[in-house]
């Protein structure tokens, strides 16, 4: 089992991406159509809302954040974990680095607040993306510590997904720190567990990180 909401996680090479992605559209397109043919404004809204994600996935971030954020506070899905996380990762690559630390911020206390703790993992990783971006004192620092807590949070929620995202991110950092070795003993073990998907975007990432890590240590 991998983490939840894996369907975004579109795998990145050859024809199966471009199926995969026909086919999310599809069935996004599918929804809407059925909510506006019955009358179901409620999951129109839900439709719309996973449709501004895959926007984002492609990279058209206006279109993406126009959708996700649709009604704005005031909207029952601005309390959604998933879609407030989504919001604070496409600000963030939009350079809107305050309003998606706002974001996260909210979606944590809203996981802490309702015991909604399924997704505080990634929100957490999230969260450390979002310090390493903003580039102030001490916000490697404090990203190093949210990718830990991330890390663990996953471990004991046998989430393995979000387990190897916040792996990567922490051997990220422990790479740009010039400590190829410690990211290498930090990430392997986690990819080793997997055992599908390496058609995955997150697993290749993963793959190419741990080679890049390996030629970095023999030099």
């Amino acid at each position: 089992m991998h983490g939840p909401l894996d369907i975004y996680s579109i795998p990145a090479r050859g024809n199966s991406r471009v199926v995969l992605k026909r086919t999310l559209r599809k069935g996004i397109e599918k929804l809407l159509d059925h909510s506006v043919r019955h009358t179901l404004p409620f999951w129109r809204a839900v439709g719309h809302r996973h449709q501004g994600v895959l926007f984002i996935k492609r990279d058209d971030l206006d279109g993406g954040l126009r959708l996700l954020d649709a009604g704005g506070a005031n909207t029952i899905f601005r309390s959604s974990l998933f879609f407030l996380g989504e919001m604070a990762v496409a600000l963030g690559r939009a350079g809107k680095i305050a309003d998606a630390l706002a974001a996260v911020a909210e979606a944590i206390d809203r996981s802490e607040s309702t015991k909604e703790r399924w997704i505080m993992a990634e929100l957490l990783r999230i969260q450390g993306e979002l310090f390493l971006l903003q580039s102030t004192p001490g916000g490697a620092e404090t990203a190093g510590d949210l990718f830990r807590q991330a890390l663990d949070g996953a471990c004991r929620q046998g989430a393995l997904s979000w387990e190897l995202r916040a792996a990567m991110s922490l051997a990220r950092l422990l790479r740009h720190r010039r400590r190829p070795a410690d990211a290498i003993a930090c990430l392997q073990p986690i990819y080793d567990r997997f055992t599908e998907g390496f058609g995955t975007a997150d697993l290749i990432a993963a793959k190419q990180l741990l080679d890049e890590l390996s030629d970095a240590g023999r030099r």
